[in-house]
């Protein structure tokens, strides 16, 4: 049974659409898994940090799974060591960030995965293109996300133009 999965993308370091084709890349060699949208690509500012830092560009993919929950986010953690991502403090620049947001209706509590993921709902940078893909989607525990970016309007999220993610996913088809 596939269950419909979404992913965060994000990148402040070195080529980030490089970094999104590869993930992609990885996304779809995944076994049982088939990406099935991907939003636009967005520039937003980081949110959280003391010192100056470029902007992120940032996505949103869906994909269909066989993966449990645990299992896809491993592959993700994967992906973003094999992109250059080194952990060495939190909320520091990085070339790659892939984050679990959904995987079906899950709600998880453990050491070392939450679902939905934990600030999804307070980030424009993830709901403008989740919103996107899936306008009818509803974050379990906090609603519709169009509800969600009424909340979230004075973060500044800017559509990069002239740049189709869809040229990076050849295997992509629109979500539901």
């Amino acid at each position: 049974m596939l269950t419909r999965a979404f992913i965060g993308f994000g990148a402040n370091l070195g080529d980030p659409f490089a970094s999104m084709s590869h993930a992609l890349k990885a996304l779809a060699a995944l076994p049982d898994t088939r990406i099935t949208a991907c939003s636009s690509f967005y520039r937003s500012a980081p949110l959280g940090v003391s010192s100056p830092q470029p902007d992120y560009i940032n996505a949103v993919i869906a994909l269909d799974t066989g993966l449990s929950a645990q299992a896809l986010l491993d592959a993700l953690l994967s992906i973003e060591s094999d992109g250059g991502r080194r952990r060495t403090a939190a909320l520091a620049p990085r070339p790659i960030d892939l984050d679990l947001l959904l995987h079906g209706e899950s709600v998880v509590q453990s050491p070392t995965l939450t679902l939905p993921h934990p600030r999804l709902h307070q980030r424009a940078f993830v709901l403008l293109p989740l919103a996107e893909i899936a306008p009818a989607l509803s974050i379990p525990g906090h609603g519709p996300v169009s509800s969600l970016l009424e909340k979230v309007k004075d973060q500044r999220v800017v559509r990069v133009p002239d740049i189709d993610p869809k040229n990076h996913a050849s295997n992509a088809e629109p979500a539901e």
